[in-house]
């Protein structure tokens, strides 16, 4: 739901050349601080885990049904918050108010945890290729975080350009409360599922082919081995 004033309303509070500004609008426009939006973006780095067996994180990932073993797993998630504040100036004449919102809106992915399967210890060659390719999902993860901020931030400066907003008095505030919630964070959940098709890019049935084959055979081998034992 947007922040705005019905068109009566507007009627009453024309904007036009030739009816010029009503002296709340004079006082909503030119004297108050005009709207801000921040936006924020951050990193939370990532931790390697290395107990887990391929099978774990197979099931974990859900690549069974694909007849596809899991050996390294890269999970996170986008997070958002919001703080909303501003000037509000109310009009007892007309019954409304006005206010210049300040939102500010942080974005980041959770700490980013790195998975590889304990079949492959730490410094063999195995491992440093599945770590390698993990982490280039972490900077898809990255990347799309930069792209996100770029989206959401040029977005909310149009829609928060520098006006007050109007309102009947009393609810400017749970109103612009009400549109972030109902309009901008459906939006910006669905910039970030966006990263999701990079992330699809990296898995190609061409890299798996290629990982299989590497260190001489290593990371197939050691992963037949280990189904034997099954």
């Amino acid at each position: 739901m947007a922040v705005c004033v019905p068109a009566t309303a507007m009627a009453a509070m024309a904007t036009d050349s030739a009816a010029g500004r009503t002296p709340f609008q004079v006082r909503c426009e030119d004297t108050i601080a005009k709207t801000v939006s921040v936006l924020s973006s951050r990193s939370n780095g990532y931790t390697i885990n290395n107990q887990l067996p391929f099978n774990q994180l197979t099931a974990r990932s859900g690549s069974a049904a694909n007849g596809m073993a899991t050996l390294g797993l890269t999970v996170t998630n986008g997070q958002y918050a919001v703080k909303l504040g501003g000037t509000i100036l109310q009009d007892a004449t007309s019954g409304y108010e006005c206010i210049a919102p300040r939102v500010e809106l942080s974005l980041n992915y959770s700490p980013v945890l790195i998975y590889v399967s304990n079949e492959f210890a730490p410094g063999s060659c195995g491992y440093q290729v599945i770590l390698e390719h993990e982490q280039r999902h972490l900077q898809a993860y990255m990347d799309n975080l930069a792209r996100v901020e770029k989206v959401v931030r040029d977005a909310l400066n149009k829609r928060f350009d520098a006006r007050p907003l109007y309102a009947p008095s009393g609810t400017a505030m749970s109103a612009l409360e009400h549109e972030i919630s109902s309009k901008w964070f459906p939006f910006i959940r669905d910039e970030f599922d966006k990263g999701k098709d990079k992330q699809a890019q990296i898995d190609t049935p061409e890299e798996y082919a290629r990982m299989g084959k590497v260190c001489n055979g290593e990371v197939a081998a050691t992963i037949l081995k280990r189904l034997h034992k099954q």
